[in-house]
């Protein structure tokens, strides 16, 4: 899946949830991908609900329109009364956003475009805004800086929380006791098959969706401290290219580290794109050796120096662990759970048990964001575990949501034990693939 990516960062999403209250931002459309023109504007945010507007300018102004009503292309008068106009930016960090609402409700905005009568965005299809203050009265100064070139403009699909829910749907103890407790599970554990000494644990997911950082962050849980290894940020397309298989230190307490997780490509819908279906089989057997370069048009040939002809039960895939974005499970298209589905089919065939980790639950819900314990009573994290159940074929109980680490520069208890949690549950899950190869006479010691 080609990711496409908020301009947001974190302090001006935090702004504009502020006058939105307890909502999520779901990214709709990107004029700098879609194009500065109102037709595409139309079609990805027709009939999209609540939705808002947020233009971006050279002079460091973030402004825009919310609305409660639907885009229908009906080319009328739209009667609004909780629409407004807002306006940050970054000179004014510490100060509130400005508001404006509509001196008239009755004319909050024209359905013809992204018209808010006193501004309108992608004027003339072009990357600029006409400003004209009159139904929403305002300093343009203030809104913009008088800088009307554009040089961005998202819309975002508002979407309620939900809330919290009454009880937990998971209980957690959110105790340094337990998060000691965690890791001396995760220490004291063994495969029972005494020619493994670790279980190898496969990470696959659309591109974006955290699996490097993943991997960072379970490795800042051992070594104390918050440390990058693999390599991470933002690309439209995958940032590892090769196979990888990560080691982790002992550290903490901990004397031994029972296993270790491989990195892999990322899922593109392309052709010839992201990780071939192949090249995902022959991980699976454990054909491929560390550092492999993956090629997308070619999967791995029998003479490659990287292909491992005779594989034992230690080179092999124990667990499959699916990588999702909580934030982006409703922007999964087709063809990428299509995709999923052929992956689940060949690690089904091959007996290898599979858990889905749901990353950046702070970013897909702001109730998670103020405080992680909330994880298990936001009832919009309970929704996407739902739907990604029933999107990938899984069971509720093989969806765990997780956090990683990646602004901060400390480690953190809450984060630690959700991390620890998912581990001690892939771990359990790798115990049933060796379950099927247990012989009481040789268990390992």
């Amino acid at each position: 899946m080609s990711t496409i990516t908020s301009n947001l960062t974190k302090w001006q999403k935090k702004k504009l949830c502020s006058l939105l209250s307890h909502f999520r931002l779901s990214l709709l459309f990107k004029a700098s991908v879609h194009g500065y023109h109102v037709n595409t504007f139309h079609q990805k945010c027709y009939t999209q609900g609540p939705t808002v507007i947020v233009a971006y300018n050279k002079s460091g102004y973030v402004f825009g329109a919310f609305t409660s009503k639907n885009y229908g292309q009906t080319g009328q008068n739209v009667v609004d009364d909780k629409a407004f106009l807002f306006s940050f930016n970054d000179k004014e960090v510490n100060e509130a956003p400005l508001r404006v609402f509509s001196g008239n409700p009755q004319y909050s905005f024209t359905d013809n475009g992204p018209n808010f009568d006193s501004l309108r965005f992608l004027y003339n299809n072009t990357a600029t805004v006409y400003s004209n203050p009159g139904t929403y009265t305002f300093d343009p100064q203030k809104m913009h800086g008088n800088d009307l070139q554009l040089t961005e403009c998202e819309v975002y699909r508002v979407e309620d929380c939900g809330g919290l829910l009454e009880k937990p749907w998971r209980n957690v103890q959110w105790t340094s006791e337990r998060r000691k407790e965690l890791l001396s599970i995760i220490s004291g554990w063994k495969p029972f098959v005494s020619s493994v000494k670790q279980a190898r644990i496969l990470l696959v997911g659309p591109v974006g969706a955290g699996k490097s950082s993943l991997f960072n962050s379970i490795n800042s849980v051992f070594k104390g401290y918050v440390s990058s290894q693999a390599n991470t940020g933002t690309a439209g397309t995958s940032l590892t290219t090769q196979f990888r298989t990560y080691h982790i230190r002992p550290g903490s307490g901990v004397s031994h580290v029972p296993f270790s997780l491989c990195d892999s490509m990322g899922l593109e819908e392309g052709l010839n794109s992201g990780l071939a279906v192949d090249d995902f089989a022959s991980i699976l057997k454990g054909h491929i050796q560390d550092k492999y370069q993956f090629n997308p048009s070619m999967p791995i040939q029998p003479d490659s120096p990287h292909f491992h002809k005779s594989p034992g039960l230690k080179d092999k895939i124990h667990c499959v662990v699916y990588v999702i974005d909580a934030s982006k499970v409703t922007l999964l298209s087709d063809k990428m759970n299509d995709k999923f589905a052929v992956f689940r089919k060949k690690t089904n065939q091959l007996g290898i048990p599979q858990l889905v980790l749901l990353t950046k639950v702070d970013e897909a819900c702001p109730l998670v964001a103020e405080d992680l314990k909330n994880v298990y009573q936001s009832h919009y994290i309970n929704k996407m575990v739902q739907e990604v159940s029933a999107q990938l074929g899984v069971s509720m109980s093989a969806v765990i949501p997780v956090k990683n680490y990646c602004q901060e520069l400390e480690i953190d208890p809450q984060t630690d034990i959700l991390l620890l949690s998912a581990v001690v549950q892939i771990l359990r899950a790798a115990e049933g693939f060796f379950d099927d190869f247990y012989n009481p006479e040789e268990r390992s010691e």
